[in-house]
């Protein structure tokens, strides 16, 4: 139906963005349906689809190439932005579809090529023969080349706004639009947001070293979690309090800071020396001395 509209007007050029945003669309299906696939054989041993991993995405492709490309002259993400390919070779202005020939060499450039390159370097990654690296040098300077003509087919597209990828360029397959399209309304809306979340991450970014966070937490936690009515004698701190009040385990080298509470000396010990003004948990009693505790607390007294 897009061929039989486009037949009757003349071809829109597409803006360099849709068209980006196209490949970008692609590549984002193609990673989901691999993903989806690979997800069938979780339950199977590890490693069971590592040997025949491009032949199996080349597979994939060439089903989605098919359903696409071959039956639509149009990717995934060329459809969704109602962008369609044109035989750039035809002389009318109208539209063309794509010739066989285009459709086959599109698919050997884009699959085969890709699983070409895969195979290659699962091939010659082990082999350490002489042959076999003067094959290899060759076929990595052979990609390189490829990846520089494409860096500059991609400067050629910013500048003139056709063909977006070397292989559309080679084959002469142009993107145009299947309907006459408007101008393109920007929003900035997603913009505004990522500006203002990016603004608060980094007021919060100087403002949380400013903020004593742990002074802070046991301040809380006595107002949560009040204990009073206990007496100040030891016999009733050795009684009542058998863990820290900072940790909740059994007290190691208990000690008190003149409240009804029991400290392990190294967790009161680090925290007064973290900050100077540190209260207790518990009943928010300031520091005045660190003393060990007389009375012994015995294991025994957890059990009973």
């Amino acid at each position: 139906m897009a061929s039989s509209i486009g037949n009757e007007n003349s071809v829109n050029p597409v803006l360099r963005i849709s068209q980006l945003d196209a490949l970008e669309l692609n590549k984002a299906l193609e990673q989901l349906v691999w993903s989806q696939f690979t997800s069938c054989f979780h339950g199977f041993k590890p490693g069971v689809l590592a040997h025949f991993e491009p032949e199996v995405k080349a597979f994939l492709w060439l089903i989605l190439w098919r359903f696409t490309v071959y039956s639509k002259n149009a990717t995934v993400g060329q459809a969704i932005l109602n962008i369609q390919y044109k035989n750039n070779l035809s002389q009318t202005e109208n539209y063309q579809p794509l010739s066989k020939h285009q459709k086959l060499w599109y698919l050997i450039f884009t699959v085969g090529g890709r699983w070409l390159e895969e195979r290659c370097y699962d091939l010659f990654s082990n082999c350490q023969l002489q042959s076999f690296c003067k094959i290899k040098s060759y076929i990595n300077f052979g990609a390189g080349l490829l990846k520089f003509c494409g860096l500059l087919n991609f400067l050629i597209f910013l500048q003139k706004g056709t063909f977006a990828t070397l292989t559309e360029r080679i084959l002469g397959i142009r993107s145009v639009f299947c309907k006459p399209q408007s101008v393109r309304q920007v929003g900035f809306e997603y913009m505004n947001r990522e500006l203002l979340w990016h603004g608060f991450a980094e007021f919060l970014i100087y403002l949380l070293p400013l903020i004593n966070i742990q002074k802070l937490k046991l301040k809380i936690s006595s107002w949560c979690l009040p204990i009073a009515g206990l007496s100040n004698s030891e016999k009733t701190l050795t009684a009542h309090c058998k863990e820290c009040s900072i940790c909740g385990e059994w007290p190691t080298m208990p000690h008190t800071i003149g409240c009804s509470h029991v400290f392990c000396y190294y967790c009161i010990k680090s925290n007064y020396l973290f900050d100077m003004y540190f209260t207790c948990p518990k009943c928010g009693s300031e520091v005045r001395s660190l003393q060990p505790l007389k009375y012994k607390i015995e294991m025994t007294e957890l059990h009973t």
